[in-house]
């Protein structure tokens, strides 16, 4: 069977469980709004699946993705607003539209030329869907996570010469910021602490971009890695025969040095070798 016919069955078989008569009765009950968290599930198990270089999984999990884009698709020909078909247009549209260099007659000499050329093009998209949508950063989806929305505003205010000179820079607004908030806890005030906190992220994430990094990649890395440590003081304890409650926070801090310095041999071994 062909993409194509592939295509068609999964269309078919969303039609069927969207069905008032015989359907599905939870997938009746979803809107766009209650599928929407499904969505951004589906595109991090996507990414986490990459990440794990697991091509198995990761086909598994580009057909729940996949799904979702059906699913919505549905909904909308419900509602008469577009089908499918509709939204494989308009990303066809779009890719041809963006790419000149590959499709039409246009040449760009470098990677950097072709990337501003690029962000020309998406400007007179914003544009053309009216003045309430041509701000410069009008059309940064709010629904995205906090550190990415952070980068791509950034990005995008930068590109018009809105940015700090260098990474420095960002770090010494990093020094600033951290002092801010020490002051708002050492005055016990939560609601401005609270402010000063997300004002310390918002900074983390620029620094993020200044180093060419993506901040929620390296969080990802940090999450793992305090799973990968904590592992080792469970582990360690389980063969005393204990639990993690029934030590203390100085033997586990110890154990978490233990760990450290065991990844730090390890990657020196490797580094060496």
């Amino acid at each position: 069977m062909n993409h194509a016919a592939q295509l068609d069955r999964l269309l078919a078989i969303m039609a069927r469980l969207r069905d008032p008569a015989g359907g599905c009765p939870w997938d009746l009950e979803q809107t766009f709004a209650s599928i929407a968290p499904y969505t951004l599930e589906e595109a991090y198990e996507v990414a986490d699946a990459i990440e794990r270089a697991d091509l198995d999984d990761l086909k598994e999990e580009l057909g729940d993705l996949l799904l979702q884009v059906v699913f919505h698709a549905r909904m909308a020909e419900e509602q008469g607003a577009f089908a499918f078909e509709d939204v494989a247009a308009a990303i066809c549209d779009k890719m041809l539209r963006r790419h000149p260099h590959v499709f039409a007659e246009a040449a760009f000499e470098s990677v950097a030329e072709q990337g501003a050329a690029w962000e020309t093009i998406k400007a007179a998209e914003r544009a053309a869907k009216g003045a309430h949508r041509a701000g410069v950063l009008d059309d940064v989806p709010a629904g995205l996570p906090g550190l990415v929305r952070a980068v791509k505003l950034t990005k995008r205010a930068a590109r018009v010469g809105f940015d700090w000179p260098d990474t420095l820079t960002v770090l010494e607004k990093l020094r600033e910021e951290t002092a801010e908030l020490e002051t708002e806890i050492a005055a016990g005030d939560k609601a401005k602490a609270r402010e000063e906190l997300g004002d310390l992220l918002f900074v983390c994430a620029n620094l993020a971009r200044k180093l060419d990094v993506d901040p929620e990649d390296t969080l990802r890395a940090a999450n793992a890695k305090f799973i990968r440590r904590f592992a080792f003081i469970e582990a360690a304890l389980a063969a005393q025969g204990r639990t993690p409650e029934q030590s203390d926070l100085a033997e586990m801090d110890g154990l978490w040095d233990e760990a450290k310095g065991e990844e730090k041999a390890v990657s020196s071994g490797s580094a060496s070798g």
